[in-house]
């Protein structure tokens, strides 16, 4: 009785958990202010890993050569980029929100119309019979939300310091996970071992599979394009064009493609009179729209192709959750979520298979599934 008494010391158990509770809060407390820089720059490395072991071996085998590149390139091709157009943002943003929310949003009167063949007349009458008898009472109406929204968007853009922080962060831990990046994937890999023997070990490379799938095939295609997009409305005259640019990259993210906004902007040079600018603005935007169907099998060559509501939520989420780090981050933690949760429901392997085999196998069959 005393042996088993001994073996079962309940409040044993209750303080040695009550402490180890206690060190995680504790621990989570003072690493809370690093998480999203590193969660970024782990998203970062883990994608553009491959791209930094080619030019090691392009520079002589030297690692410190090679992050000193890696780090020029996401100065110049992802941080400073994102820096403008943060800050372009909240310069411009001021005269749209007074704009919708004076009353100054009102319907165009549209006399083209009358030019439509057969139809004309009649499409141009009904028209305004909706303005006249109520479309300004409905623009009066959405004119408020309008003003939330874009204010809603201002906000999250308007933490430029904590976001400026954020990218310091995530340039810093970027450099220092690329010079021990293998030291840091052994000991995540040792400890899911740990967690869950060799089931682990293979959750944690199909991760970083996911990982880089999100990060690559719509992150970078969405910025791409969605700055394309946007260099092809400056050049063509259109105001506001880097709120456009923001509105194309989110919707580029959220899958809906450059085209939401290119089109309109299309029809407004058509509109105006400036037939020129507008038919550039259309081969252009015939480029870009396009692009992704080129650049985005080029990224993922694994082929995982990812639900649009997955995406969506992610980025909506994480826009509301972290600010503008959020859509970056969300779609990554939902994709890896998916993944790992997908993986889980079709297969079991043996426990004795190895991880990479583990990895393969279960890969085959959740594309095969999907």
């Amino acid at each position: 009785m005393k042996n088993l008494q001994r073996g079962l010391d309940l409040p044993q158990m209750l303080f040695s958990l009550m402490f180890i509770l206690i060190m995680i809060t504790a621990c989570l407390w003072v690493v809370q202010p690093f998480i999203l820089g590193f969660a970024w720059a782990s998203m970062v490395v883990i994608a553009t890993w491959p791209l930094m072991i080619k030019l090691q071996h392009l520079l002589w085998g030297r690692r410190s050569l090679a992050v000193v590149a890696m780090t020029i390139l996401l100065l110049l091709l992802f941080i400073i980029p994102i820096a403008v157009l943060v800050n372009s943002l909240i310069d411009n943003s001021a005269p749209v929100i007074a704009w919708a929310t004076q009353g100054h949003l009102v319907l165009p009167q549209l006399d083209w119309l009358k030019e439509v063949p057969m139809v004309g007349d009649k499409l141009f009458s009904s028209y305004h019979l909706l303005v006249d008898g109520g479309g300004t009472a409905i623009m009066n109406k959405l004119q408020p939300y309008i003003g939330r929204t874009t204010s809603f968007f201002v906000a999250q853009a308007g933490h430029f310091g904590r976001f400026m922080l954020h990218l310091g962060l995530m340039l810093l831990f970027s450099v220092l996970l690329y010079w021990r990046g293998e030291q840091v994937g052994q000991g995540i890999r040792h400890f899911a071992c740990r967690m869950g023997g060799r089931r682990g070990d293979a959750a944690v490379l199909l991760a970083g599979q996911a990982i880089r799938a999100v990060a690559l095939g719509v992150v970078v295609t969405a910025l791409v394009q969605g700055v394309l997009g946007g260099i092809g409305l400056a050049i063509s005259g259109i105001p506001y064009a880097t709120l456009l640019t923001v509105v194309m990259i989110l919707s580029c993210l959220v899958q809906l493609g450059p085209l939401i906004v290119l089109v309109p902007a299309i029809i407004w040079l058509y509109w105006s009179g400036d037939t020129t600018w507008g038919t550039v603005l259309l081969v252009w935007s015939c480029v870009v729209g396009t692009l992704d169907n080129v650049l985005r099998p080029m990224l993922i060559r694994m082929g995982a192709d990812l639900p649009m509501i997955l995406i969506l939520s992610g980025v909506i989420g994480g826009l509301v959750a972290f600010g503008m780090i959020g859509l970056f981050i969300g779609p990554v933690v939902l994709a890896v979520s998916y993944r790992l949760v997908s993986v889980w429901m079709h297969e079991v392997p043996p426990p004795d298979d190895d991880p990479v085999d583990v990895v393969e196998e279960l890969t085959e069959h959740d594309d095969h599934t999907a």
